[in-house]
């Protein structure tokens, strides 16, 4: 939805155009997303679907919200600014002005109308879209100066502290700070990042949605909490082997990522399996990703490239055990046609996204296998092309 179309429906609702109008990224990571509660690495970019959010000021203390893809609509005001469930999607715009408020910010009411092109529920990043775009929205038609990882920080603020929901930064960070044709390589330790080109010649990647629902309990399997404490104690008995940075010296052994698959294969019997297997996916995704980020930066060998999207699934598969038949079906074929590099699960939770690299003139094929997954499986599969875009920014 073009800029003109979100000022019209804000003045049709609102009975005056916006002050600002401001358009976030959704974000699919390339691969490394189960690695961030152990502060490991983490490749993803922003993709060319986006969440707008259009703010004016009000003369009041109310904040009266519009969905319109939803046509619904909420209202609160800065003394009832809390969670209610019924409230939805509404809930993290008042999660990002409760953030500003905890910052010491005055805030008096506003107007707000959102409208997006990212399906929500499927790991792209449409929440992350979402608060960064308010974010941005009430940063500026308040006049504040804020960088692009403070906005990260208040749109996170929103997500885990607000919807008291178990995300990390990555959708966030990357919605605020992703550049057009770049993906980032982003430390979850040190939140450091650095940027990789995705010059991706005659190759594209493809984003299929399985169509597969969520199922109830279905969330982030990563390792943390007392299996991360108890696989960290009985680590930290050796000496680590891996380097926490390209071109580091090994760490002290406090972190995941100081340890290398060596190290993880070595501790069976000292661990619970299923702790041991999530610790072995997670120090090989790690390297995984450094891989990658060389492979990229060398402008060659994209067919390595994808083979490590396809070890990784892999992985996320025997390992971490997030994936799904319908899932690994549309990996598998993917492989058996022509001009696929790789592919893999993408997204937190057990996911509902594939990521595959794919020669251009290969995706007709592709698209036409899926009409297979449609007969086996009973649900339409949606594939499209993603292309690296640019960060948040105040149209």
């Amino acid at each position: 939805m073009v800029v003109k179309d979100i000022a019209s429906l804000h003045r049709e609702e609102y009975g005056c155009l916006p002050a600002v109008v401001a358009r976030a990224p959704g974000v699919v990571p390339i691969m490394g997303e189960h690695t961030e509660h152990t502060g490991g690495f983490v490749l993803p970019f922003a993709i060319n679907r986006s969440v707008s959010c259009a703010v004016s000021l009000r003369k009041d203390s109310s904040f009266r919200f519009f969905a319109a893809d939803y046509s619904e609509r909420k209202r609160t005001s800065l003394s009832n600014m809390k969670f209610r469930r019924e409230d939805r999607w509404a809930n993290y715009l008042k999660g990002v002005i409760g953030s500003f408020l905890e910052a010491g910010h005055e805030i008096r009411g506003l107007d707000m109308t959102v409208t997006g092109d990212i399906p929500p529920g499927i790991g792209l990043g449409s929440s992350a879209a979402l608060t960064v775009a308010a974010a941005c929205g009430v940063k500026n038609v308040l006049g504040l100066t804020a960088s692009g990882k403070v906005l990260a920080e208040y749109a996170h603020r929103a997500e885990a502290k607000f919807m008291e929901a178990s995300c990390g930064v990555i959708g966030t960070f990357t919605s605020s700070l992703a550049r057009s044709r770049q993906a980032i390589l982003l430390d979850t330790l040190h939140l450091e990042h650095r940027y990789v080109p995705l010059g991706l010649k005659g190759v594209k990647l493809l984003i299929t949605d399985s169509q597969v629902p969520r199922l109830v309990g279905d969330g982030d399997l990563a390792l943390h909490g007392n299996d991360y404490a108890l696989s960290m104690e009985v680590l930290s008995r050796r000496r680590p082997r891996a380097r926490t940075r390209v071109g580091a010296e090994a760490g002290a052994g406090t972190n995941l990522r100081d340890y290398s698959p060596k190290d993880i294969r070595e501790s069976i019997g000292l661990l619970p399996e299923t702790v041991r297997r999530k610790c072995l996916h997670i120090v090989e995704e790690n390297a995984r990703v450094l891989e990658a980020e060389e492979l990229l930066r060398s402008r060659g060998n994209l067919a390595a490239l994808g083979k490590l999207l396809t070890r990784s699934h892999e992985s996320l598969r025997d390992l971490l055990e997030v994936s799904c038949p319908e899932i690994d079906w549309l990996v598998k074929r993917s492989s058996e046609t022509e001009g696929v590099l790789g592919s893999r699960l993408t997204g937190t939770g057990f996911g509902r996204c594939t990521i595959t690299l794919i020669r251009e003139g290969a995706i007709a094929e592709y698209e036409k296998r899926l009409e297979e997954y449609e007969r086996i499986f009973g649900f339409k599969a949606k594939a499209f092309v993603c292309e690296a875009s640019q960060g948040v920014k105040l149209l």
